[in-house]
């Protein structure tokens, strides 16, 4: 398994209803897309402030390499992309096998 992990700071400008928008769009990947077999959202709540200004997080669990690379020239991919490029100040992105 892989897991995707991807930390997100929106711009000022971005709505609520345009993240949950997103995030609806992120959770329906395991349905859209083969070797997609989980996906997490969720929002900082740490204590400790040392989230950089980043607000969201987004773990993604592939089955494998081959599902990675199904999903990461999707045309659903592609589409959750668009809305988030719109919407983003700044993301981090990370991978890594399990």
């Amino acid at each position: 398994m892989i897991r995707h992990i991807l930390l997100i700071k929106f711009k000022d400008s971005a709505e609520l209803s345009q993240i949950d928008k997103l995030s609806a769009l992120f959770e329906s990947m395991p349905n859209k897309v083969e070797g997609v077999i989980a996906v997490e959202w969720g929002l900082n709540d740490s204590p400790e402030n040392k989230n950089k200004g980043y607000t969201h997080s987004v773990v993604m669990t592939f089955a494998n390499e081959e599902g990675r690379q199904n999903y990461l020239p999707h045309p659903e991919h592609e589409a959750l992309k668009e809305v988030l490029r719109s919407l983003l100040e700044d993301i981090v992105v990370f991978d890594y096998q399990v």
